[in-house]
């Protein structure tokens, strides 16, 4: 069952975890200590870690001073206008290796607090050491980058609903629970408690499981990983809050591609994109590994201790349900030529390299991939060797491990060479990026990333490789395939048109993007219903991200297709009204009024967007064009 069709009519109600807890007593006890349970949590004696007896800290300007009494924990934040507001703790993120606090800045709005607690430390510490971050800033802990309501809440409760009101900007959110309980990954009881008690459970449309729940993790490897990967990814979401559990990933969000910025050419790991992307990349994933194969569900901890975890399946004995494994000795200097106990002889120093996020916290590479000093240079990725031999070359690194492994089979040619030339030239990359998008040994998720980077290139023989893919099993390769397609012709447009009608939400709102931009007229009656349809998932996607600046973006863009100069305007306003950092949005603007008022009003909203960004250079040169 695992990934099923929702009815929201048909859903059950969340009920708690507490209610949990009599039946499922080993399960509970494992959970109750977990990062899982103590994902966010309420702030008391028992929870907040962090020094507030009368502490302080300051930096760049802006001072806090943080006190506490009677379970009432506060900071006093004067920020570098010299402006101070106490602000009551309102809740508490995480549990280690550091904790943060959520202060309520007006009724409802959650702000993710930049100043931190180091719990291995013990210190107070700043995110962000290095920016400068004014009041007026988009990424000041206050702006619309560090809101939790529409950021992160969604990962660390259950059954939240954000509930953001674009007319008043104000936040409503609700949830059955804070902190990832029960519920966030089985799905709502109240139908499981029916089953407990002897009652019948109506489950006429399928939605729920044996024992009423709609997530099952007997569904296979697949379903489990889906589930993890809503919140163990780096997404865009479709929906309000939290999808219900169970639900397919690609019809609840958009999963973030192999793209600069986020993961090396290589594909390993760059900013914070968690760990569904990497892991969609590597043979294990390919051979039905599951999370739970290496991590205990409840207490969200390793199932075994150091190399054992690996081990269980690379060893000379394998394992059965594995049976394409190589089996050999890898625990031993035969394979890995450590000391045996040492760092180096880790499996995950090797093989899942580590990144450093949020200051202090190591987040590891799940794409479980072979170590390719050699390619250093060409893809500027980094390499595992000189993680840890950081006195050495990657070139050293390379020639070392020619001569420990000189048969090996594992240097050939690799993706990550055609995405570095086609990071610089995607045009000249081309032939590359296609017939990587066909090669249907290589994961999806670099076949789409392929397929996005021809998005540069306007060759017909780019486009017939999309068309080629419109029915690839996979839904990103479908999804960025229909992305190549913009202002397709009328052949292209009937290829795409039963796509509007597929299984999964990514793939029809990717359809309607590429129709509407094309035009969307030329088509019939059932296919222009079939479009209306699909262009309202992805408007009301649209909606239930109208606290994100980039949404309002897309909007305007949206607008100029069908020539809505007012509705363009409105939406860049709104940009610039949530971050005025985003030159992209003034630049619009003024271009804009300039077109539809007169160069006066365009050198007033100039004047307004230099008052926010007096140095950039793609404002100064609008203010020589208005001259």
């Amino acid at each position: 069952m695992g990934l099923a069709t929702v009815s929201a009519a048909q859903e059950p109600a969340y009920v708690g975890s507490s209610e949990c807890t009599e039946c499922h007593v080993e399960a509970a006890a494992a959970w109750s200590g977990s990062h899982h349970a103590l994902a966010w949590t309420a702030p008391s004696p028992d929870t907040v870690i962090a020094d507030f007896e009368d502490t302080s800290f300051i930096h760049d300007g802006m001072s806090v001073q943080f006190s506490a009494d009677e379970n009432q924990y506060r900071a006093t934040v004067t920020e570098k206008d010299g402006v101070t507001t106490e602000y009551p703790v309102h809740s508490v993120v995480g549990i280690a290796p550091l904790q943060q606090y959520l202060l309520e800045t007006e009724p409802g709005r959650l702000q993710s607090f930049d100043v931190v607690w180091d719990t291995e430390k013990e210190r107070w510490y700043h995110l962000y050491p290095d920016q400068d971050l004014p009041p007026d800033d988009g990424l000041h802990w206050t702006g619309p980058y560090k809101n939790w309501n529409a950021r992160c809440a969604a990962c660390h409760a259950t059954g939240l609903e954000k509930n953001y009101d674009p007319d008043t900007r104000t936040y409503a959110s609700t949830h059955a629970e804070i902190g990832v309980g029960c519920e966030a990954c089985h799905g709502p009881g109240s139908a499981h408690l029916d089953w407990a008690a002897g009652n019948e459970i109506a489950n006429d449309r399928g939605l729920l499981n044996a024992f009423g729940l709609t997530m099952d993790f007997n569904a296979g490897a697949e379903a489990t990983i889906q589930q993890c990967a809503t919140c163990h990814s780096r997404r865009e979401a479709f929906g309000d809050g939290n999808p219900l559990p169970g639900t397919p990933y690609h019809d609840n969000y958009n999963l973030a591609l192999l793209r600069p910025g986020l993961y090396h050419a290589d594909g390993q790991i760059l900013d914070e994109v968690y760990v569904y992307g990497s892991f969609l990349q590597s043979k294990m994933y390919a051979s039905g590994v599951s999370c739970t194969n290496c991590h205990e569900a409840h207490s969200a901890t390793l199932i075994a201790d150091g190399n054992e975890v690996c081990t269980q399946c690379h060893s000379p004995a394998g394992r059965e349900d594995f049976p394409g494994l190589t089996l050999a000795l890898y625990d031993d200097p035969s394979h890995h030529f450590h000391t045996m106990g040492s760092e180096g002889a880790a499996c995950k120093n090797c093989h899942m390299p580590e990144r450093i996020y949020m200051g202090i916290d190591g987040r590891r590479d799940h794409g479980f991939r072979i170590p390719r000093p050699d390619l250093a240079a060409e893809t500027g990725a980094p390499d595992t060797c000189t993680d840890c031999h950081s006195d050495r070359t990657a070139e050293w690194a390379a020639q070392t491990l020619e001569a420990w492994y000189p048969q090996s089979v594992n240097r050939g040619a690799h993706f990550g060479q055609m995405f570095a030339a086609a990071r610089t030239d995607p045009v000249a990359a081309g032939d590359d990026l296609a017939w990587l998008a066909r090669e249907v040994t290589q994961p999806a998720i670099i076949r789409a990333t392929a397929l996005w980077l021809l998005q540069q290139s306007a060759a017909q023989r780019v486009r017939d490789v999309a068309v080629g893919l419109l029915d690839d099993p996979d839904p990103m390769v479908r999804a960025s395939a229909v992305g190549l397609l913009t202002n397709a012709g009328p052949d292209e447009i009937a290829r795409m048109l039963p796509l509007l009608q597929d299984p999964l939400r990514v793939v029809r709102i990717a359809a309607a993007r590429a129709i509407l931009s094309a035009g969307g007229t030329q088509i019939s009656r059932d296919g222009q219903e079939s479009l209306r349809q699909a262009l309202s998932e992805w408007r009301s996607s649209l909606v239930n991200r109208a606290d994100f600046p980039e949404t309002h973006l897309v909007l305007g863009g949206m607008a100029l297709t069908m020539r809505n100069l007012p509705a363009a305007q409105k939406a860049f306003e709104e940009v610039t009204l949530l971050d005025p950092q985003r030159v992209d949005a003034w630049v619009m603007q003024v271009r804009l009024a300039a077109a539809t008022v007169g160069s006066n009003a365009a050198r007033l909203v100039l004047d307004r967007a230099l008052s926010f960004n007096p140095d950039d250079p793609s404002l100064s040169a609008l203010a020589s064009d208005l001259q």
